[in-house]
This record gives structure tokens, sequence and C-alpha cells, in this order.
């Protein structure tokens, strides 16, 4: 493994079309039989909501995602008012009521699919940075910024760049361009091709993916320099040789959406091929133990560290643990027991497979957690040697910012990848082969709606488009690198505790609200 430290060129942008016919957008745009098909809201919409092919002669139907909605209105192009026989019919999309939850909103999800599709933000009027969920990240915003101390600088001045390793070791001082890397996700309980496309997306943006507590499948190795290897209580497909492939290799303690219960992957999900990963029987679902029998000390997990540092002498090493009350002193010790990274998973994390039960009763919330346990760090005279990266329930540009400012080098993310494949958030993930969308199925016909090209340019796109919104929130604080923003939570401000007059200066427009 060579040391990666050198800025590299940003990925290009690519149009990653729906797989589906039938997008989803905000607004709905209907065309009746009057239509003549003359052509004229196509040569009027700027923004390609009227496809027309040539010698084709009925009209196409209206790419609806695209539509800016009533905004439009006060455009000369706006065609409704244009179109001669008065054909076309503009409404709000009624699929918004039942789409989405408090944590994914509909606009959230609907903007994600065009993020990922244009690699910029959207044009049409959507939150995307905020939820309904009444807590959490929805009620933390940065500061009104000071005009005076914004820095006209283009983004590729800009330094997003994460660096893994800060203990200076003599192991690869890993730097990553982006302030986040993928979680892990498992060989059973994802496509496959999906993953293939999650590592290929690393690779392009020089950032990395986990192959969670699956084994590591063959097609993983092209992209070996950007595929964490984890190492789980359940042991399922771990292997001293892949591990020698491993740029950083993951101990996966505990989850924040699911601590003290282990992994469960049913047995409709066990198929041969992912049976010969894990070293199983085929149709038996598989649980992962809690915790590690072999650990109950800080000794204990070193015996760990050290025995994947001997395995693998180039790896970085990463302890993923919980959010108990306890956190810090956990994080204190992984540092101790001679871990690089403290990756800490707060509730809200995982997919649909994580009882709600857990997620919402057990771990602690991981806003809370980051300053606990940066702050910690600081006490103990170790924090710029350690790299901490926070996960659980972190879904949007802004939510990584503010996680940053909080105390945290960087996070993980999970789920907002899935819903940049055009996942609907239906909570079916654990439900046999069966995924809506093929994403969380290990069904051969069902995992064939996902090309790996498409899965790649999708998250490439989607990032791309956060890398914008991280860069204009740099230049409007004054900053040159993300790492100036790392513990500035003087730059935050808490919806709870201001005043009411303050409190409304910080409230987004309003809209209409879903789920009541």
């Amino acid at each position: 493994m060579t040391q990666q430290t050198q800025k590299q060129p940003l990925p290009p942008i690519r149009e990653a079309r729906s797989r589906f016919r039938n997008t989803i957008g905000k607004y709905t745009l209907k065309r009746s039989s009057a239509c003549i098909s003359c052509g004229l809201c196509a040569k009027l919409c700027p923004y390609g909501v009227h496809p027309r092919y040539e010698n084709f002669s009925k009209p196409m139907r209206p790419v609806e995602h695209k539509c800016i909605g009533f905004a439009c209105k006060q455009n000369d192009f706006y065609c409704i008012d244009r179109c001669p026989q008065q054909a076309l019919t503009l409404r709000l999309n009624p699929i918004l009521e039942t789409l989405g939850d408090y944590r994914w909103p509909s606009e959230m999800l609907i903007a994600h699919w065009e993020m990922a599709e244009s690699g910029n933000l959207p044009v049409v009027d959507l939150e995307y940075n905020l939820g309904y969920s009444g807590g959490g990240f929805d009620k933390i915003r940065f500061k009104r910024p000071d005009p005076a101390q914004y820095r006209r600088i283009g983004d590729a001045a800009l330094d997003l760049s994460l660096d893994l390793n800060k203990r200076k070791d003599g192991r690869p001082e890993r730097r990553l361009s982006l302030p986040c890397y993928s979680g892990g996700m498992s060989y059973g309980s994802m496509a496959l091709s999906a993953l293939t496309g999650r590592a290929r997306a690393a690779q392009r943006l020089n950032t990395l993916t986990c192959t969670g507590e699956g084994g590591y499948p063959k097609e993983f190795m092209p992209y070996a320099d950007f595929v964490i290897t984890q190492v789980a209580t359940g042991l399922f497909g771990v292997r001293e040789e892949t591990m020698r492939f491993a740029p950083v290799i993951e101990f996966k303690y505990a989850q924040g959406a699911k601590p003290g219960l282990g992994g469960h992957l049913l047995g409709d999900k066990v198929t041969p091929e992912v049976a010969a990963m894990r070293e199983t029987v085929v149709g038996n679902s598989l649980f992962s133990p809690f915790p590690f029998h072999s650990v109950y000390s800080v000794e204990d997990h070193k015996k760990h560290v050290d025995w994947v540092k001997e395995v693998n002498p180039r790896a970085i090493v990463s302890v993923k643990v919980s959010t108990p009350t306890d956190v810090d002193m956990v994080a204190v010790g992984s540092y101790y027991a001679g871990a690089h990274i403290v990756h800490i998973d707060g509730s809200y994390g995982g997919t649909g497979a994580a009882p709600d039960i857990a997620k919402k009763n057990i771990a602690m919330p991981i806003e809370y957690a980051i300053p606990k346990v940066h702050q910690f760090l600081k006490d103990e005279g170790i924090r710029e040697e350690v790299c901490l990266i926070a996960s659980g329930g972190i879904r949007n540009a802004m939510d990584v910012a503010k996680a940053i400012a909080l105390g945290a080098d960087g996070v993980v993310i999970g789920t907002a990848e899935l819903v940049a494949l055009e996942c609907v958030r239906c909570g079916n993930c654990e439900s046999g082969r069966g995924c809506a969308r093929g994403i969380a199925s290990t069904d051969s016909e069902l995992g064939q709606m996902i090309s790996e090209a498409y899965a790649e340019q999708r998250i490439v796109n989607m990032y791309m488009a956060w890398r914008k919104q991280w860069c204009e929130l740099l230049r409007q604080l004054g900053f040159s690198t993300i790492r100036e923003l790392v513990g500035r939570s003087d730059l935050l401000v808490h919806l709870d505790y201001l005043e009411a007059e303050e409190r409304a200066q910080y409230q987004p427009a309003p809209r209409k609200r879903m789920y009541i």
C-alpha cells in the first residue's frame, strides 16, 4: 500500500438517469388528449421536462421530477399558460403524503435522487437539509455567517480531505479526498452489483467503502485499496488472506442501531453463494453474537488489535462501537489498545434490518455522543492522535458538517448511498430477497435491476453535489479546510435554547408538513 496523501483529481460528473420509467417528483404534470403535439412546450422548457424526439409524432410523457412547479409561473416559458390547447395540468404530487418518514421526508428523498442523477443541487424547490424528526440534527443550525468573513475562493482550492492515521506510527498516513466514507454493508444483505458499485465509486472519489460482516467477494479485488475489511462478532467470512488486502481493518464491536443485539440475516437471504462466503448452511438464519466473547477488557481488545496488525503490517485499525453513556471511556480504551480510528455509531443508524425498538431506545443519539467523546479525548491529551469518525443517522451534506462542528473528524455514510440508488425507505431490507428496488436483495433476478456502473455513477454524483454544499459553507465561514471546522460547536445553535423571536430566524420557509 502506498501512502495516498497527494491531492486527487475530482471524478467527472455524468448524468445517471433513473432505472425506472416513471420517476417521482414533487409535482405531477399531465398532458390531456387535447394535445396536438405541436412541440412548443419542449422548445420552451429549459429544464428538459418535455422530451421530444425527431420524427416521433406522439408526445412523450413529461419528466416530472425535473419540473420546478408553480415557481415557473413567473417565467415567460411557463408551459401551462403557453400551451395553445391548454392540455397541461400541474399539481403537487399526492405521493408526497405517503413517501418517506419523519427523518427522511419525501422532499429529502426526491432531492437526493436528483443529486444522484445530475451531480448538482436540485433546481426544484426542495428541502433536503432538514427533516421533521423534531430533534437531532433537525434542531441544530449553523449560526448566520458574517458576510465580512466570506472568502471568494473556488471549490478546487478548498481542502475537504480526511486523515485517517494521526498516530505517526510508521503505518500509511492515508488521506481521503472527502470527509466521509461508506459504512459496512455485507454480502448477503445487499445485491452484489450494488456493493461492487460502491467500491468502484470509492476508488473514483478516493475514499473508502466497507465489506460489513459478510466476507470479501472476489469482485472487490480490483478496488482492494479502497475497501475496508470488517471483523465482526460472528466472524462471517473473516480470513487472514483477505485482511492482507485491506488498507483499513475495522473491528465492529457494536452497532448503534442495535447495540446488545448483534446482527441478523434471515435464512431466505442465505443463498448458496452467501453461504459459501460465510462458511455456513444454505437457508439458515445467521446471528452475530454480542459481544466478542473473547473481549472483556481493554487488554483483550489490545490482543485483537495486535493480531490484525501482525496479519497486515500496513493496515490502519478502526474500532466501531455504539454509544452507551460511557462511550468516551470506550474511545480512550480503544486508543490505548492501538486503534487509529475510533468510529462511534449512534442510534438511528442502520437500514430496515434494525428494529425500531432498538433504534429509539438503546444507544445515545450521535449528536450527544460526538462532543462527549471529542472533549474527553481532549482532556486526556490524545485528541490530535485519534481520528474520530461518527455515524448513525447522518443523512445529508449539512448533517455531515454539523457532526464535524460538534467534534468529529469525519463521518460514515450508509443509508444516503442506498437512497442515491433510488431506495424509497420502505423499511423491508431484512425481508428475504424481496427489496422492491433490488438494492437489499440476494435474488439474482432482482439484483440485475442494478448495474455496477449505475451504482458507481449515482454515488459519485451524490457526493459531488454534497461537495458543493461543503465548499459553500467553508467560504461562508472564511475557512480553507474542513479540518478548521472540527469541534467548532460555537458556530452552531440549537433551536430549543433560543428565544422564540431568534428561533424564527432559523426556521426554514413554511411547507406542507407530512406524516402528522
